[in-house]
């Protein structure tokens, strides 16, 4: 069983940044992929970014490219969520989640087998 524990979400103006970082327990952290997922109120969550177990390859929404960043230390087993320029529509949830093994789609909640309790990121205007 693996644990994910999410922390750094907070009220932030618009244009500002913040880091997300995602605790996660067990042995095996290294070996599996892992995203971030975005809820905002009323609507269905949505992907984020993805970054491979070894963190060689990372993959972003369109919505957030450029701006956010993942990245993840094994040693750690922490996963992190650097947000920038931020803007109010990115007001959400967010969540980390790991896949065992690569997900057939990286965007698909269903291929994500644990799931963290989340942590609220609002951005004002």
């Amino acid at each position: 069983q693996v644990q994910l524990v999410e922390s750094g979400g907070g009220l932030v103006q618009a244009g500002g940044s913040l880091r997300l970082s995602c605790a996660a327990s067990g042995r095996t952290f290294s070996s599996y992929h892992m995203g971030w997922f975005r809820q905002a109120p009323g609507k269905e969550r949505e992907f984020v970014a993805h970054i491979t177990w070894s963190g060689g390859s990372t993959y972003y929404a369109d919505s957030v490219k450029g701006r956010f960043t993942i990245s993840r230390d094994n040693a750690k087993n922490t996963v992190y969520l650097q947000m920038n320029s931020l803007k109010p529509e990115d007001t959400a949830v967010y969540y980390c989640a790991a896949a065992i093994g690569p997900p057939r789609s990286i965007e698909g909640i269903h291929e994500y087998d644990y799931w963290g309790q989340g942590t609220q990121v609002t951005v004002s205007s």
